[in-house]
């Protein structure tokens, strides 16, 4: 700050206004050792005037700024200092600073018990005489109750706390009481102490919703809302309130306490990660030692994060921790918990119980309360590293190999998900006793699916199995494993090498089930291994080469198989499998209904012989059938039993884009809550599966789009800022990057931080420049400029605006190049000496109405349209005209603008007027405008006929008075609130 009136280079305070207005700027500024520097600056220059009023209020400025903020240790000084000058000349301090003084002494109670070093015995006294001064003083006990509550729960005073807290509520509210937020949120937070969590929410329930707001509320009560809704299983509020409010602490340096709230929330709901990022946003945290209090609560959440990620077997990961060294969460976790013990420690000592270190001891011994919260924002999955499994002790007892390799066949038999681990176990059991060996078909079978396990480079490894099966005396089955080494060929791309190994077999296999010396099983597995190779065909290369061998192999499966499933599985797997392989074959030749039918009757086979799983890639397929074929109730349908159908054996990167379309599909049937919900379980599972920054960020794009529909701003803000590192152009488009910038500019505006949504929509602009079609472009430009009007930057605004309107220009939207011109006036008569250029600015938006209108005489849609812009503009023109009245204009002067400004105001009525009842309220609106206007000119039976006219207009509308329409009522209680007014001056 620096070349302002009043203050020198050196940013020296050389009157009493320049001082005030410093620190007005300051208080703006954020919480931090920069603001309390500053603030001691302003005092030192305060003394320097000889003013006892600018020192008072200095020293306010300088305890306020403190006490907001990470040293609030040093706030006790400078209110020493204020008490003493109350004592000897209270009247050197105004109305507001005597508010003040008193005001505080609430932070000096609440900041003692924030610092162990001074003694209890200070406390009270303290309490006593603020109990004194509040009394002379005429002030309610409610403050002083409330204070003696804090005190007595800090040192676990119970029955002293429950009878003052009784007391606070039954005091009456006056100025000293704290505002409605935090006295709630306090009250809340107790009965959350006493394991009364439905209660403390109750409490809590008007701050959350906005209802009672203040500098850090809902802030502390979002943070402290946590842990009750962990508790209580309310999982969507605890993700909702932990994402809005982060938001808000994560930049204020005062609240470390609420912070810790939010990295403890992480450490119980299986966010471990998101807790360290957390950590490595706030190095500062670790080691400012300002306020003892928060410094505890930070550092018990840090040692129980770090126990949790110690206790996953992440011990020996690194961490962010104090500076000077690199940590471990092992070595973090042992300092955090020393560190947090001896703080407890102290202040135990200080008050003569054990409360704090009891306390501390708890909140750092606490086990998660969920395994997995999906918060639906960027985190990469702590997983636990591998545990070396201690080797059982030796024992003359075998192995029951026997049982193993019975349930190991079981599984297999009936394509069970685990069958390739069951028999694995089998081969590791054998190896681990001397002596014991597995008979051939047991070897065949092992190798067998060992092989399955490594997919191409399973080769050699089925070879094995084909001379085992043959060595144990089922030739079937050892021409089965030769087929299946013939299709791992053709999975590493070598279709012809594989057709050409399977001939053998195929034509081996036919000869000896026509011999009865194989059975179906193993023939259909043969015949299905080289349909699955045609299909391969069909798939990679000169795909409609094979398309009729394929087809007709497929089909001799099924004729083979079809009937003589039984109770046979596997059997029933061969026919789901054909009938999905012919749906393929269905959909290559674009025959797209019937293959719908295909995978339906696939998927159906699969369910019905037990094997859902096995379903889900069809009905996956079929989804997406059914959406080109525009049928989003069966795709729904599909998406669903995919889903259900998969159950625990699907894939995380499947289930993540199963929930993906789904969220699409229920979002455009208008179930926005359900598809916010399928968008993050999509988040979440495409992190666990490691595409984070691939399917995770598409994931994440479109939930935050969900939530800024539902109205959630700072969850979808959240959302979408944890996505955008991950956007990119190469990988998911344009459109998604710049669709994502636009929600966030939304998401910032509806927040309130308009400079952020500006660079934001900025942002987006400067990709959409450069698109063929530039109506995104414009309407970026457009709210970009809108929103730096907003933060306080008209010269930027402006410019936004003309670029906005060039583009509106070009593309032939007058609307949109008349909003900017409009925009644009507004801007310019908030400048000094810009009254005429506002003036300019609106005429050219009448005169651009004007022209449009002329050129759609033949498009009556349009020209109604136009017809309303004008009488918008007209209406705006005369309130920028009115509005642009000099203050120390002379009365003529005046008058002179307000006829101006009612001429407009009458062609805006007169426009209005002529679309009937479609623009009612905007002409009543005009009219009433006029009648203000008439009043201000001393035209009493003017503004009498508009306010009538008024009244008469909605009188003869149906319905319009019914009490339904707000608009109608509130047209109609400003004209009677006229008519009354300008009558009563008439008379």
């Amino acid at each position: 700050m620096s070349g302002v009136d009043g203050m020198d280079g050196d940013r020296g305070v050389t009157a009493f206004d320049a001082l005030r207005r410093a620190m007005a700027e300051n208080a703006e500024e954020p919480e931090g050792p920069a603001r309390n520097a500053r603030a001691e600056q302003l005092l030192a220059e305060a003394e320097k005037l000889d003013i006892p009023l600018t020192v008072i209020e200095a020293l306010g400025h300088q305890l306020k700024v403190y006490n907001y903020s990470s040293e609030k240790a040093k706030m006790f000084v400078p209110f020493a200092r204020l008490l003493r000058m109350w004592d000897e000349r209270p009247e050197d301090f105004d109305e507001y600073e005597t508010h003040s003084l008193h005001w505080v002494f609430k932070w000096m109670t609440a900041g003692m018990l924030d610092q162990p070093h001074i003694p209890l015995a200070a406390m009270e006294k303290w309490l006593g005489e603020m109990e004194h001064r509040y009394r002379l003083a005429g002030h309610s006990e409610r403050a002083v109750r409330s204070a003696e509550y804090s005190v007595a729960a800090h040192v676990g005073d119970l029955e002293r706390a429950e009878r003052a807290y009784a007391a606070w509520l039954a005091a009456d509210r006056d100025s000293m009481a704290d505002c409605h937020a935090c006295e709630l949120h306090e009250q809340g937070w107790w009965q959350a102490q006493r394991g009364r969590d439905e209660e403390a929410l109750e409490l809590w329930a008007p701050v959350l919703e906005g209802e009672f707001t203040c500098a850090h509320e809902p802030h502390a009560a979002l943070a402290s809302s946590l842990g009750p809704l962990l508790r209580l299983r309310r999982l969507d509020e605890a993700r909702a309130n932990h994402l809005r409010g982060f938001r808000l602490v994560r930049s204020m340096e005062s609240m470390r306490g609420a912070y810790a709230d939010h990295v403890e929330f992480c450490a119980l709901s299986g966010n471990e990660a998101r807790g360290l990022e957390l950590l490595a946003e706030r190095p500062a945290y670790f080691t400012d030692d300002g306020h003892p209090r928060s410094r505890l609560d930070f550092t018990a959440v840090v040692a129980l994060l770090m126990d949790r990620l110690t206790g996953l077997g992440l011990g020996e990961r690194p961490v962010p921790g104090p500076a000077g060294r690199s940590w471990t969460a092992a070595e973090l976790a042992a300092h955090a918990r020393g560190e947090a013990l001896a703080l407890a420690a102290r202040f135990d000592e200080r008050n003569g119980t054990a409360h704090v270190s009891e306390r501390t001891r708890a909140r750092m011994g606490q086990r998660p309360l969920v395994e997995r919260l999906p918060l639906g924002v960027r985190a990469a999955r702590a997983v636990a590293a591998p545990v070396a499994v201690p080797a059982a002790p030796a024992t003359a007892q075998e192995p029951d190999l026997p049982a193993l390799v019975a349930e190991a066949r079981r599984l297999s038999d009936t394509l069970r998900p685990n069958a390739v681990e069951a028999w694995a176990a089998v081969a590791r059991a054998a190896e681990g006793v001397e002596g014991v060996e597995l008979d051939p078909r047991d070897r065949a079978e092992v190798a067998d699916h060992e092989a399955m396990d490594l997919g191409p480079e399973g080769l050699e490894l089925f070879e094995r199995a084909a001379e085992l099966y043959a060595e144990a005396g089922d030739p079937g089955e050892a021409l089965a494993a030769r087929a299946r080494a013939a299709y791992v060929r053709a999975l590493a791309g070598e279709v012809k090498e594989a057709l050409a190994a399977v001939a053998g077999p195929y034509d081996e296999v036919l000869a000896l089930y026509s011999v009865d010396d194989t059975g179906v099983r193993q023939t259909a597995s043969v015949l299905m291994s080289r349909a699955r190779i045609l299909m391969r065909g069909v798939h990679e290369g000169d795909g409609e080469a094979f398309l009729s061998d394929a087809e007709s192999a497929v089909r001799e499966v099924l004729a083979l198989v079809e009937g003589r499933t039984g109770d046979d599985v596997r059997l029933a797997a061969r026919v789901a499998e054909g009938q999905a392989m012919l749906a393929e074959l269905a959909a290559r030749t674009g025959d797209l209904p019937t293959a719908a039918e295909l995978f339906t009757w696939a998927a159906t086979g699969f369910v019905e012989a037990g094997l859902p799983w096995f379903a889900v890639e069809y009905e996956a397929r079929l989804a997406g059938l059914l959406h080109h074929l525009g049928d989003p109730a069966g795709t729904e349908r599909a998406l669903r039993a995919a889903l259900e159908h998969g159950g625990p054996h699907l894939e995380a990167v499947g289930r993540a884009q199963l929930h993906l379309q789904l969220a699409e599909v229920v979002e455009g049937r208008g179930l926005a809550e359900e598809a916010a919900e399928h968008a993050l379980e999509a988040a979440h599972w495409a992190d666990e599966a490691g595409e984070g920054p691939t399917l995770g960020a598409l994931a994440r794009h479109q939930l935050g789009g969900f939530l800024l529909g539902l109205g959630r701003w700072a969850e979808a803000a959240e959302v979408l800022e944890s996505a955008l590192p991950d956007l990119s152009a190469e990988r998911h488009g344009e459109g998604a990057v710049v669709q994502a910038q636009w929600w966030l500019g939304d998401c910032l505006s509806e927040l309130g931080e308009h400079r952020e949504a500006a660079e934001r929509r900025l942002q987006a602009a400067e990709i959409a420049r450069h698109w063929p079609e530039q109506h995104d472009h414009a309407t970026l430009a457009h709210l970009a400029a809108e929103s730096l009007g907003a933060a306080g930057l008209p010269a930027e605004a402006d410019r936004a605006y003309a670029r906005a309107g060039a583009l509106w220009r070009d593309l032939g939207n007058v609307h949109g190049l008349v909003r900017s011109l409009r925009a644009r006036a507004w801007l310019a008569l908030r400048a000094e000496d810009g009254s005429d250029a506002a003036r300019e600015l609106m005429a050219d938006a009448v005169r651009e109405c004007e022209a449009a209108l002329g050129d759609a005489r033949d498009d009556e849609e349009a020209r109604q349209r136009l017809v309303g812009e004008l009488g918008h503009t007209h209406r705006q023109f005369g309130d920028l005209i009115a509005r642009s009245v000099p203050e120390d204009a002379e009365d003529d002067s005046i008058r002179a603008v307000l006829e101006d400004a009612l001429a407009q105001v009458v062609e805006a009525i007169v426009v209005f007027a002529s679309l009937g009842d479609d623009a009612l309220d905007a002409r009543a609106g005009a009219e009433l405008a006029a009648g203000w206007l008439a009043a201000d000119l001393s035209r009493p039976t003017e503004a009498a006929a508009r306010a009538r006219a008024v009244l008469d207009a909605y009188g003869d509308v149906s319905g319009a008075t019914d009490g339904t329409d707000g608009t109608a009522q509130a047209r109609r209680a400003e004209a009677e609130q006229l008519l009354g007014l300008v009558e009563g001056r008439d008379s």
